[in-house]
């Protein structure tokens, strides 16, 4: 038995060899006219990076294909919900209970934010359920909400609990909490 001796460089047989075929890492021409498309139908920035990927087969990341929408010279067109536009009362304290007609939201819940927060609570303010009552309303340092103030015995509809909830979140997400 004789081993026949591989005199060839490993290097470059390596370099050559079909598995090790890097993909490629930029769209071609044809391609870049395939994403301004996409863009331009309202495409986000995640979705064209996956859809790079799956229908060309260039893996980019998520920067890379930033830039080239900016090289591009595309225009990200962002699909927004309509949300709820925050006004200010005559107090100066920031409410979230109407629409962008200025009509009321459903169920007739007005949250007011506090612009000064008492001690020991993250945030404060109050809200007007649909039926006209009145509470304060403190969230501690634990997340926990507290309601106070008003008819004791009142207890609001679970609509106007979760409309509540709801405008106090939208509120709080845009103070940065």
């Amino acid at each position: 038995m004789t081993f026949s001796e591989d005199t060839s460089d490993p290097q470059n047989s390596e370099s050559q060899s079909p598995l090790n075929a890097e993909a490629p890492t930029e769209p071609t021409e044809e391609q870049k006219i395939e994403i301004a498309r996409w863009v331009a139908e309202g495409m986000g920035l995640s979705d064209v990076q996956k859809k790079i990927n799956t229908d060309f087969g260039v893996v980019m990341t998520y920067i890379d294909v930033r830039f080239l929408v900016d090289d591009l010279d595309l225009t990200l067109t962002d699909k927004e919900e309509e949300k709820p536009k925050e006004t200010t009362d005559s107090t100066g304290n920031d409410t979230v209970a109407a629409d962008a007609d200025g009509s009321l939201t459903p169920g007739g819940v007005s949250v007011e934010v506090d612009p000064v927060t008492p001690p020991g609570a993250m945030a404060s303010g109050s809200v007007t359920f649909s039926d006209g009552q009145n509470k304060k309303w403190t969230l501690d340092q634990f997340g926990r909400l507290g309601l106070s103030g008003g008819d004791e015995s009142y207890k609001p509809s679970d609509e106007d609990v979760m409309e509540f909830q709801k405008q106090l979140d939208a509120s709080l997400r845009g103070r940065g909490f």
